[in-house]
């Protein structure tokens, strides 16, 4: 059977979930900013209507790194505190550049 072809913009989104993953994590340790990055990732992905293999890929990206920061992250650092605000600031940056490039 014929797979879909990803959007030109797919690598972003799944670094876009990479982001969101870790900040699920950092941000219940630091800013306790009380956004639900699951959920947000949800929405963006029901907004982009992705199919079942680019969600799969995208919530295991989210997973994944959300995963990978629990570990590795226990409690509120300097270091958790400026991983949070640089993953803040790619995150809004890929966010502006999907929409200003692809968005209709």
């Amino acid at each position: 059977p014929a797979q879909a072809i990803d959007p030109a913009y797919q690598p972003h989104m799944e670094r876009l979930a990479e982001i969101m993953g870790a900040l699920y994590h950092l941000d219940d340790l630091c800013l306790r900013s009380g956004i639900d990055w699951r959920e947000q990732l949800a929405e963006l992905m029901d907004l982009d209507e992705v199919d079942d293999d680019r969600r799969a890929r995208l919530a295991g990206a989210f997973n994944n790194n959300y995963a990978d920061f629990q570990q590795s992250h226990s409690r509120c650092t300097d270091s958790a505190t400026l991983l949070t605000s640089r993953f803040l600031e790619e995150g809004a940056k890929i966010s502006y550049d999907i929409h200003i490039r692809y968005a209709e």
